[in-house]
């Protein structure tokens, strides 16, 4: 691997203009107003993948968004490794909030990134992790180093719930044949502590809406005399929780497998100050389900949060008026043994139940995801952890996150294979938030280390 390390030395300046060439394109695939730019960034990410050397790059048409598909085929007889990631970005929004315009990439250093870090939108999640598996695929291939055969599938509608990614996959498990699927769309506990995502928490998601009268209402008139769909939705949604922020809603935990004392112990040595979490997020005290700790409860524990509350008027100055309709969008964050649809069908009863009389309430159900726990005692695993010992000097911390990917899953169910998730970014990254970045060292780190992830998979797959 000498001669693909020197080629990433000599590229880096390559390797970062390249990227952030490929971040200024707008590709937010929840906005339909955007889908022009989606499709140039699928383009986008299929001429780097024919630069770099793949064979067969195909543009693959969907319902939605494009999923871009590249192979490289050395030898049958070799291992092959199957490449996920994503090219589609969260909304910018609140655009406020951002120092820079969220689509016009800036390097900055900071404090966690003293050698500098990209602000983009999609900076860490995926755009910049998804190019380090392009960038070290190409140094690979560019001085004959590349140990097994490699396959690519990026899509473009992972933020909306790769809705047709299920079905690309159930359709071509012959083309998608592999021997392990790797994925960077995670993060590590630190640049001095790396670690390896093994578990990934299920999702969730839905949209409330309560109704009372048939029309906005004078406030003046109509106040105290019918039901605020408002303040209604507000109670319901703080009677979610109780004073020990356990959630509420019935059967809720009934499948939920609870970690041994002596799982607990091994998950606490991970490196964690709660001093400095709460100084990142410009805290005053922890909050969190009683009896557990804060990294259990963002990982091992199920979790229920509004993600948006609307309703009524917003705009400039005063308009007294009582709404006819609240609405607020909720995800719930599962653990394993929680299936997604019936947890759904759980908050739906529930909330339809706590309903008082006055108001109608919708449950719409959304996306979902199961969650997914992958083995550290395989040889995918291994040979990511020695990849990362290679180049970080430090063994590797298996750890659960508190994320949700629910093609992870799929992909198990469907092609029959484990995942192994080798993220780069930091949780203070800022993914989905104003002035998400990603760190130089990080995406260079990353560009390194998977190329000792192929070798060493390949050498172990021949015992």
């Amino acid at each position: 691997m000498n001669l693909t390390q020197n080629y990433i030395q000599e590229n880096k300046e390559k390797f970062l203009n390249e990227l952030i060439e490929l971040l200024k394109i707008p590709s937010i695939s929840a906005d339909a107003s955007y889908a022009k730019e989606v499709h140039l960034t699928a383009d986008e990410v299929a001429k780097q993948l024919k630069e770099a050397g793949a064979d067969n790059v195909e543009i693959c048409q969907t319902a939605g968004y494009p999923i871009v598909y590249a192979e490289k085929t050395i030898d049958s007889s070799l291992p092959t490794v199957l490449v996920y990631g994503h090219y589609d970005v969260q909304p910018a929004d609140p655009i406020e909030l951002w120092t820079n315009p969220a689509f016009e990439p800036i390097i900055k250093k900071t404090e966690i990134h003293p050698e500098g870090a990209i602000f983009a939108r999609g900076a860490c999640d995926d755009k910049g992790q998804m190019f380090m598996h392009v960038k070290a695929f190409e140094a690979m291939m560019k001085t004959n180093e590349l140990p097994c055969n490699v396959k690519f599938m990026i899509e473009g509608e992972e933020e909306v719930g790769s809705s047709n990614l299920g079905i690309f996959v159930k359709e071509n498990k012959e083309k998608l044949k592999a021997d392990i699927i790797l994925v960077s769309d995670t993060g590590m506990l630190s640049n001095d502590n790396p670690s390896i995502t093994t578990g990934l928490r299920g999702l969730s998601y839905v949209e409330v809406e309560v109704t009372g009268p048939n029309r906005d209402l004078h406030s003046g008139l109509y106040g105290g005399c019918v039901a605020n769909p408002i303040n209604i939705l507000a109670k319901m949604i703080a009677s979610l929780h109780d004073e020990d922020n356990r959630i509420t809603v019935e059967g809720f935990y009934d499948n939920v497998v609870n970690l041994s004392a002596e799982e607990r112990t091994e998950m606490a040595k991970a490196p964690f100050s709660q001093e400095a979490y709460n100084k990142a997020l410009n805290l005053n005290s922890e909050y969190g389900e009683a009896g557990y700790t804060t990294m259990e409860r963002g990982s091992i524990r199920p979790t229920l949060d509004v993600n948006g509350i609307w309703g009524g008027y917003i705009g400039e100055g005063a308009k007294t008026v009582i709404p006819s309709k609240a609405y607020a969008k909720i995800s719930m964050r599962l653990v394993p043994n929680q299936g997604p649809d019936e947890i759904t069908e759980k908050f739906k009863k529930h909330f339809e139940a706590i309903a008082p009389k006055g108001v109608y309430v919708k449950v719409r159900p959304h996306h979902g995801g199961e969650p997914a726990v992958t083995p550290i005692d395989s040889i995918g695993y291994e040979a990511a952890s020695i990849a990362y010992e290679t180049t970080f000097n430090k063994k590797p911390i298996p750890v659960r996150s508190g994320g949700s990917i629910p093609i992870i899953a799929m992909f198990e169910k469907e092609l029959g294979l484990k995942t192994v998730m080798m993220g780069f970014g930091l949780d203070s990254d800022a993914i989905h938030s104003p002035n998400e970045h990603f760190g130089l060292f990080n995406y260079y780190k990353g560009i390194e280390t998977i190329p000792y992830f192929y070798k060493h998979f390949t050498e172990l797959s021949k015992n």
